[in-house]
């Protein structure tokens, strides 16, 4: 308890300079980025591309340190380094954020389906890896709306993933819509070193590794270059149907049911 003498008039609290005001400001802006290189970044989906695990208009956290550190890790990626420190290859099945092939400006989220030297193909709509079929588990009948309010409906399966470098497999959600098309009929690919394999869990709606023409467009093999990080959980979700002047509808866009959901 501090004591005053009595008749004695309280010391005033020093007021805080613009300098002052400038360096608090400048201090919590350096520990923010600092967070955000190193150890966790927020990320939107904006797209419908891994329905059904992410949802367009999913906020997740990316933790950074999972796979090592590269000049992709930090705001504007500057080209202070070459390669990555304390590099760490992912595991088959992680979903992982990742800087867009042919502009290392975007930001793409797939899941990791092939490492270096993994043999990959579609045939007949099923995903094959090193010459086996990857088993999956029929959910029924699945839809939901994209970014542009079309429907995505089609089959929800419970696809297991055979584990990495000793990991358990990976068993998550895919949507499947059909089983025609050049992505549901592959050649063979056999993953490059330095490079991984990645996929969208909306298999028919996912630009992703199987597209690979000389186009400039198609995403191709991923260098472990661009990994950014790994994605780890929901910490929001709104559905945007509603104008957003009616905020008496803001809590009903709330997936109140997907908030805090774990990547699997």
């Amino acid at each position: 308890m501090t004591e005053v003498t009595p008749g004695a008039t309280p010391s005033k609290r020093k007021e805080d300079t613009p300098l002052e005001i400038v360096r608090f400001i400048a201090i919590w802006v350096i520990v923010l980025l600092a967070i955000r290189t190193v150890f966790l970044e927020p990320f939107n989906i904006p797209s419908a591309s891994m329905i059904p695990t992410l949802q367009v208009g999913d906020y997740i956290f990316v933790t950074k340190y999972d796979y090592g550190w590269s000049r992709f890790s930090m705001p504007y990626s500057p080209h202070l380094f070459d390669g990555r420190i304390w590099n760490t290859a992912p595991h088959r099945g992680d979903v992982a954020v990742f800087r867009y092939t042919q502009d290392n400006s975007v930001d793409y989220i797939k899941r990791i389906i092939g490492l270096p030297g993994d043999h990959i193909q579609m045939r007949g709509g099923e995903l094959y890896l090193n010459g086996t079929l990857v088993p999956r588990k029929s959910l029924g009948a699945y839809s939901v709306m994209d970014e542009n309010r079309v429907p995505q409906a089609g089959i929800r399966y419970l696809e297991t993933l055979p584990g990495s470098a000793g990991a358990a497999p990976v068993t998550h959600q895919i949507l499947k819509q059909t089983d025609e098309g050049e992505a549901n009929d592959t050649r063979e690919y056999v993953v490059p070193e330095g490079y991984f394999f990645a996929m969208g869990d909306n298999r028919d709606n996912s630009g992703d590794s199987r597209f690979q023409r000389d186009n400039g467009l198609d995403l191709g093999y991923v260098p472990m270059l661009n990994l950014v990080g790994k994605a780890r959980f929901v910490f929001f979700s709104y559905e945007a149907v509603h104008p957003f002047w009616q905020f008496w509808q803001w809590p009903f866009e709330i997936r109140w049911n997907h908030l805090f959901a774990t990547m699997h």
